[in-house]
């Protein structure tokens, strides 16, 4: 699933290229994926005649600003959006496409078909699930040490688990909070309450570092991500620990090691992280 990273990137390429164009038509080809309003026709009806102002994110969440409304859509695990000319040919996996009034479209491609859609009123979207109930950005002013600290020792969960929950921090996912960990010298499966006021520190700083240069590199091109335009992700080669199992580590040459935490693959160095 696309992280934090995967997803800004996706932000920042869309933007570029639907930024200031108008809806004429709305196509839908699978209707489950149309979480809010109940019914896809009352969906279609609202968007036609609106124009894109901005895409924001919320999290792994993407937002589509219009003149009335806010779009907020989730890619889940192989969700795509690729601006193309309308009268191209699509295939049996694009299931929701834009069409604008300058003759091009934007399409949604799900192989899966776990994206999810909501449209709200414009500034109703963060009062009303799926975004209501998520904490801070990472790179906020409210994500501080201190933040961090209240909310992991209310917790009796790993730390692994807990850094995966989004009402925590948002935007993490597998791959970082793997990678964040292992930069911080914390064992996943370490008790979030029990971590020392400087592992706190620690944790803090490198969880925006890691995103941080993630952001920088693109994202990871884990399996199937690619960005809007197609291009690939280059932080993978910076992985540390993530998708190395029984390669050595980089810091102190120990063969990593993958178990399951939270119900997640997980990869540490057993010398690193004790």
């Amino acid at each position: 699933m696309p992280e934090l990273p995967e997803v800004e990137t996706i932000r920042r390429t869309l933007l570029q290229l639907v930024k200031g164009k108008t809806i004429q038509r709305v196509t839908i080809r699978w209707p489950k994926l149309i979480k809010n309003p109940d019914q896809p026709d009352q969906f279609i009806d609202a968007l036609i005649g609106q124009s894109i102002h901005d895409v924001t994110r919320r999290g792994k969440f993407l937002k589509f600003i219009l003149d009335d409304y806010t779009l907020v859509s989730h890619l889940r695990m192989e969700g795509r959006y690729g601006l193309y000319e309308a009268d191209e040919e699509y295939d049996a996996h694009t299931h929701v496409m834009f069409t604008f009034t300058d003759g091009t479209e934007l399409r949604y491609r799900d192989v899966r078909k776990f994206g999810t859609m909501h449209l709200f009123k414009k500034g109703e979207e963060e009062t009303e699930l799926p975004l209501s109930k998520l904490g801070p950005e990472p790179f906020s002013e409210q994500f501080t040490v201190d933040y961090l600290c209240e909310r992991l020792k209310k917790t009796t969960r790993k730390i692994k688990a807990a850094l995966l929950d989004q009402a925590v921090v948002v935007g993490l996912g597998n791959i970082y909070v793997d990678e964040a960990l292992f930069r911080s010298g914390i064992h996943p499966e370490r008790i979030a309450s029990q971590l020392t006021p400087k592992e706190y520190n620690v944790l803090h700083k490198e969880i925006i570092a890691t995103l941080n240069e993630a952001v920088a590199q693109g994202g990871s091109t884990i399996r199937s991500y690619v960005n809007t335009q197609g291009e690939i992700g280059m932080f993978q080669l910076e992985l540390l620990v993530y998708g190395r199992k029984d390669e050595p580590c980089k810091k102190c040459g120990t063969i990593l090691t993958k178990t399951v935490v939270a119900g997640r693959g997980t990869h540490f160095c057993e010398k690193c992280q004790k």
